[in-house]
């Protein structure tokens, strides 16, 4: 029996004692065996993240910019090794495994740079009232406490990466509990923070602790700041049990891609249906933001709608290590088995079967629905899984309006050329972040992201996340002849 991969308790290793098997969705083969933390080891992690509290705040930037900096440049270095582990770990195509990496580099580098920049501070002279005569208000950001991220298994470098990087550019320490489908690529980021210099002990761990052992941390009063990415039961379930901590909460979404009657010379609609296929499909279909949703102008869906199920059928669906392969399995069986049930659902109650609809193990084909019924589960729940759905409407008000029939508000995606129905896009739309000429799909890792509704509260990205994580104190001079 092979020794289990160990996590990491205040910066070094440490093993407990039981252990869980990693397995591949694809074939079923364990690819780790992961270590658990005992109570006592849970506890004595957050002690230290407590204690270091005052230490890491004080931390130097230029210390924290260097380890974040050297994070960056070893995920660099390791990048083909972390993909390849991402798809054995995940079922994730390697290509967008690479992609993946590729990101988190970015969230990294973009933390060391705004750790430099972070809490120069805003000057405000207060003589602009009579009783503030030889007066000035200095404002800083200090951290809120110690961080509980909690982190999704479907992009399980990445969206880590957007947990840690913001608490160690702010002086936060974190307590990182990774989803325990996917431990392994946060316990390789592990090892590469423990290359770091000048981190103080306690200011990071890695507790690969299984779900029902959350509420505990959760509750704890020494982690005053929680940062959730997942499902909306659980987020909201997290935010009701503690109001008064500071939570984080980024969930799901029915994402929806436009398509406006301008969007439709023949160039137009092959790129929308080539971006519409591949971002419906490229995690399995299990990304907050692929597209679930596609709103099409009734003067151009029949032309489109043909174009999206031609390439949707181009998919390659199979074995995720193999560099063709567009679409992999999804998390495991029983993800599968719903997206299953979902589409027959659908079907059985009228909705339209245009490709797709089969499942084999993990993995279910890449499926085209349309027509679909009110009361049907995919009209309105994320669906998580490699399937969309086609809506005939007439005009940008009544498209506009299908968008934000929905719970989510996470992002959409409206392709048009017409500057002023960007703008009414922006302006209309309940959502989080609205992208013109291209699917829904797309995210900078330094812009702000996160939703309304029930897609969430506050704000990822890089800066948003420093924000988030700190809160704004004001110190005032007095006597000064300004």
């Amino acid at each position: 029996m092979s020794t289990p991969t160990a996590f990491w308790l205040a910066g070094r290793q440490a093993t407990g004692e039981d252990s869980f098997d990693v397995t591949n969705a694809w074939d079923g083969r364990v690819v780790g065996t992961v270590s658990v933390p005992t109570a006592e080891q849970v506890e004595e992690a957050v002690a230290a993240a407590h204690a270091a509290e005052a230490a890491f705040a004080a931390t130097p930037a230029h210390v924290r910019s260097a380890a974040l900096d050297h994070v960056a440049k070893r995920l660099t270095e390791r990048s083909e090794e972390i993909a390849q582990l991402i798809s054995a770990e995940n079922g994730k195509p390697v290509k967008w495994a690479r992609g993946e990496v590729g990101r988190a580099v970015s969230v990294f580098r973009w933390a060391s740079e705004e750790a430099r920049r972070f809490n120069s501070g805003e000057a405000q002279r207060l003589d602009t009232d009579a009783g503030g005569v030889g007066r000035l208000a200095l404002t800083r950001r200090f951290p809120r406490g110690s961080v509980l991220g909690i982190a999704p298994f479907n992009f399980p470098l990445n969206l880590v990466a957007h947990k840690v990087a913001p608490a160690i550019a702010v002086g936060a320490p974190i307590i990182l509990k990774p989803a325990p489908a996917t431990p392994l690529s946060a316990l390789v980021l592990g090892e590469i923070l423990a290359e770091t210099e000048g981190l103080p002990a306690g200011s990071w761990s890695v507790l690969t602790v299984p779900n029902d052992q959350m509420p505990a941390l959760v509750q704890d009063k020494r982690l005053p700041v929680i940062s959730f990415t997942g499902s909306d039961k659980v987020g909201y379930q997290i935010l009701d049990s503690v109001p008064r901590k500071h939570v984080t909460l980024e969930l799901g979404g029915n994402a929806a891609a436009v398509v406006l009657a301008d969007w439709s010379s023949e160039e137009d609609l092959e790129w929308a249906a080539t971006r519409i296929a591949t971002f419906a499909n490229y995690q399995g279909g299990q990304s907050c933001i692929s597209v679930q949703r596609v709103i099409a102008d009734a003067s151009v869906y029949d032309r489109l709608a043909e174009k999206i199920v031609a390439k949707v059928e181009a998919q390659v669906t199979g074995d995720p290590s193999d560099d063709a392969t567009d679409v992999g399995p999804l998390v495991d069986e029983n993800a599968a088995k719903r997206v299953e049930s979902w589409v027959e659902d659908a079907v059985a109650k009228g909705a339209k079967l245009l490709t797709g609809g089969s499942r084999e193990g993990a993995t279910y084909a890449p499926t085209v629905l349309a027509e679909i019924p009110a009361d049907a589960i995919v009209a309105t729940e994320e669906i998580f899984g490699p399937v969309l759905t086609l809506q005939k409407v007439d005009g940008t008000d009544e498209a506009f309006a299908a968008v934000n029939d929905s719970r989510f508000g996470l992002q959409s995606g409206v392709f048009t050329h017409d500057l002023q129905t960007a703008f009414h896009a922006h302006r209309t739309l309940e959502v989080g972040g609205v992208i013109i000429g291209d699917a829904p799909s797309y995210r900078a890792d330094q812009m702000p992201y996160g939703g309304v509704k029930d897609s969430g509260i506050g704000r990822e990205g890089v800066k948003y996340a420093m924000d988030d994580y700190t809160y704004e104190r004001v110190l005032v001079l007095t006597g000064l002849a300004l």
